[in-house]
Formats: C-alpha cells, structure tokens, sequence
C-alpha cells in the first residue's frame, strides 16, 4: 500500500450475483455462504442497479452479461444494441433504412425469399420476438412474396416450455402482416451454442439451407416431442403433406439475422455464410456482430471506449483477465469496450475445460483453477489489478436447477475465502459486484400463471462489496444509489487514479 492509502486490487465479478428478499425460488440466500454473508456484514457494501436504463437498456429491461461488463468497464450507461434497434422501430427510421429498403427491393425484383433467423422470445437479452413482427411488416411493404422464418426457441431467458406461446404469436404475425411462414425450429442449444461445437450448430445450419434433418408438419408436432425442454429442441423442418421441406435457401436469397445480440448467434452466422460461400445470397444481421464474415449491419452500436482499459494503458497499469471459457470475453473484450485490441499492459488467462460441461452434474465448474490463476497474478508485484470472473452461479442459474444452482453458489463462497486470504497475505483490495441478476429468482409464472423453473435474469439490484487491502483505511460504507457504472470510476480510485474523461459513473467510496 502507498502512502496515500492507495493499493492494487482485485476486480471480481460473481456473475448472476443478484439481490432479493429470501424465499423458496431463491437459490443465494438457500445455500450456505458464511463467507459472502460475512464480508457484506462486515466491510463496506451497498447494492447497485444493473438493469433496465441504469445501464443503456429499455426500463424494465432485465440485465445481462455483455452490457454489465460493458459497463462495468465504460463506467458510464452505454446505449444498448435494443434500445438502438426499437428505437429505430418507434420512430420508424428503420422502415427506411437504406440498407434494408435496397436489399428488400432488389430481393423483389428478382422473386427471391427473405430467411428471418433468430431467437423467438421477449426475453430481451439476445432478441425480441416483436422485432420479427416489424420486419415481416417492412418485407410486405416493399412487396416480398416470400418470407421464412427459421425460429430458435428460447427457455433460458423466458420460462422452458413456452415455446409454443412464442411461436403461436409468430403465428399472429404472419396472418397480420400477410407475409410469413415457419421454414424450421430449433432450440437454442443448437443454434445458439457458443462453446464452439460445430456439431451442434450444422444441424442448424443444414436445416435451413437444405432441409435437412427432423421433419414435421407443424410446431405442435414439434414440441410434442420436445422431451428436454425448450433448449434443446432437435433442428426440425417444416414439410409440406408429401414430406418435402417447405424452405431451402435458393441463389437469389436474403437472410436477416434478427437477434440484437452478437455473441450467441455469430457462430451459426459464421457457419451459414462459408456454407454459402458458393451461392448467390446476400446475408444481413439486424445489428453488428463480432464474426469472421463481413456482415453488414442494419443498426451500428453504441461507442464503449474511454473507459477502464483505456484508462489503465494510459497510466501503464498491468492488469490480468481471468476467466472460464464461458465468460472470457466479458473480461476482455466487452470490459475494454468491444475493443479487441490486445494492449501491452494486459494479461488474458483463458480457463478451458478437458470435457464437455455438466453444469447440473458438476455445478463448482472450473473454480478451483480460476482461482489458481487468480492466485498467481495476485503474487506478482507488477500486476496492478487483477479481473477475473467466477461464472458458475450464472451459468449453473441458465440450467434451471435449483438444487444445482445452491451448490454453484456454496462452491463459490468456498473458492471467495481462499481469494481474500490471497488479497491479505499479498496487500490488496477486493471489489466484489455482480453484473447482473439471476440465481435470486429460480421460478416464474408462465404465460397461464403456472409457476415454472427459471434460468434467466433479472431486474434486481446486485450487490458490491469492498474488502479493504490490510491497513486501508475508506470508511465504513460505500454509497448507496450507484449502478454498474460506478464501478470503473470505483476502481479508479482505489488505485489513485482519476476518471477518465469518458465517464459519468462517480466513486462508490
């Protein structure tokens, strides 16, 4: 520690950490944490916002992990890729996108069908199902005859077993717009996969450029026989009454993606484009994503920079990112602000595992090596911060299970005790946030009121707690009000550094 108080720390992200009064659904405050309970009891804490417009998203909008850690690192609210998107919708800015309006009348012109892929919810994080409704509306304005849509089912983000809810409403969509019809369904455990099995996603892929794979006549057929759930639907297509698929995507085609959100849908993405490489079809995506393929984009994104990573090559700060697979590029990528730059003063540690994840069958996930890689960076004299993210509360949450979710959480608390024992023995702060709710609420109504097990996020504030370095002196508590971008500015200061100027989050001490 210096002589102005000042020390280096560790930023830790209990992704999923969320807050809510105790209660059966509630796996956090169901699992024994003596450890989290004790630091919040005892050292500075507070809760944050981490939803809805205190961080750039729709109000009522539960939070996520990509613009958590976005804001997190900006420190500031960043306009997310939704609220850009319906906002084009309100203002109908996006019934004249250039881009959209000229690929829709060439499309016409030459008799071809528009492909509409994407996540078939409300649920907000990756899509809207609504925003399917505008774009079949948009297609029959500029005299698109033939629309297909390819529909990824949800269960993670809404209730599990509502697919056929979502799916009747783009039922709706193709009487009231005159346009429309389902080409193939697929669970989002294949057509949303981001651990790169490739095995999963051509299922998908093959379904919808050939019409290969299950088939059946409608989607109640189809969920009939959906024994795991709204996940792992198996890629289906639609057929007509001699058993041919209705859709294959023919020289002449146009694919939409339609989810907002990039990290999920760009691996199907990136399959479908160098599966078409040989064939004249123009591919679009409802806002930009990260993949290899040039795919230009209908809506831009909001500018992340100037924030923490910036902030910390400018002062020459070394920092290590830390984190399992699953969420390796929340602590790079989307905390430098979408930056995929890797500057000279960061260190990443990618945490991978031998085998396939089960995430109800081995809830603790990869912690003990996490936390390994957290230790060595902690030792180190010239590492200034270290950041790293404990992902299995979260990733254990998305499967449901609540019995599993307790043990992620009892798992962490564990690994949390031997990182502050670290911190003290090396002289540093620990700064403790969630970015976003999740195993607080493992139950919710579905659309008839039926309670029913719940993998998603939530609105509910998540909280920060700061364990001081040995000797630090900050007060007793951190103040109340703030959001998720405070905690850059937080960070900052902890360090003895200024904001930078980009920021408008302020100082939790």
């Amino acid at each position: 520690m210096t002589s102005d108080g000042t020390a280096n720390g560790i930023l830790l992200v209990l992704d999923g950490w969320g807050h809510a009064a105790p209660g059966p659904g509630n796996a956090l405050t169901n699992a024994h944490t003596p450890v989290l309970d004790s630091i919040a009891a005892k050292h500075p804490s507070t809760f944050v916002e981490a939803s809805g417009e205190h961080v750039g998203l729709l109000p009522g909008t539960v939070g996520n992990s990509e613009i958590g850690h976005m804001v997190i690192g900006a420190g500031r609210p960043l306009d997310y890729d939704s609220v850009l998107v319906q906002r084009q919708i309100d203002s109908g800015e996006l019934r004249d996108n250039p881009r959209l309006t000229k690929a829709l009348d060439e499309l016409t012109a030459r008799g071809g069908a528009l492909h509409l892929i994407g996540l078939v919810s409300d649920g907000m994080i990756h899509a809207h199902v609504d925003h399917l409704h505008e774009l079949l509306s948009i297609a029959a304005s500029r005299g698109v005859k033939h629309v297909w849509v390819h529909a990824i089912t949800d269960g993670r983000d809404v209730a599990d077993r509502t697919a056929g809810h979502y799916l009747g409403r783009v039922e709706e969509f193709f009487a009231a717009t005159g346009v429309g019809a389902l080409a193939t369904v697929s669970g989002r455990g294949y057509g949303l996969d981001k651990s790169g099995d490739l095995e999963l996603t051509a299922k998908v892929s093959e379904a919808i450029t050939d019409g290969k794979g299950a088939t059946a006549r409608d989607y109640g057929q189809i969920l009939a026989g959906a024994a795991n759930g709204d996940v792992w639907i198996t890629p289906t297509v639609l057929t007509d009454a001699d058993g041919e698929p209705l859709s294959t995507v023919r020289s002449g085609d146009t694919i939409l993606f339609a989810n907002f959100r990039s990290d999920r849908i760009q691996q199907l993405a990136d399959d479908l484009v160098q599966i078409l490489d040989d064939v004249d079809v123009d591919v679009l995506s409802l806002t930009q994503y990260d993949t290899r393929a040039d795919i230009p984009a209908l809506v831009g994104r909001a500018d992340a920079s100037g924030g923490l990573a910036d902030a910390l090559e400018a002062h020459g700060l070394r920092s290590v990112r830390i984190a399992e697979q699953e969420k390796f590029e929340h602590v790079t990528y989307y905390i430098n602000g979408r930056d995929d730059r890797r500057r000279d003063v960061e260190e990443h540690v990618r945490i991978t595992a031998d085998t396939a994840p089960d995430y109800v069958a081995r809830p603790e996930m990869n912690l003990a090596q996490v936390t390994e890689a957290i230790t060595a960076a902690a030792r180190r004299d010239d590492v200034a911060l270290v950041v790293a993210n404990l992902a299995n509360i979260d990733v254990v949450g998305h499967t449901g299970d609540h019995d599993a979710t307790v043990k992620a959480a009892e798992h962490t608390d564990r690994e949390v005790e031997k990182i502050l024992a670290v911190a003290e023995a090396t002289g540093r702060w620990v700064l403790f946030v969630g970015d976003h709710g999740n195993a607080e609420r493992m139950s919710k109504p579905g659309p008839d009121g039926t309670p029913l097990p719940y993998g998603g996020h939530t609105t509910n504030p998540v909280p920060a707690v700061l364990v001081p370095a040995p000797g630090q002196l900050l007060g007793e508590h951190l103040a109340d009000g703030g959001s998720l971008a405070d905690i850059a500015p937080t960070v900052l200061h902890l360090l003895g550094r200024p904001n930078g100027p980009a920021m408008t989050g302020r100082s939790l001490l």
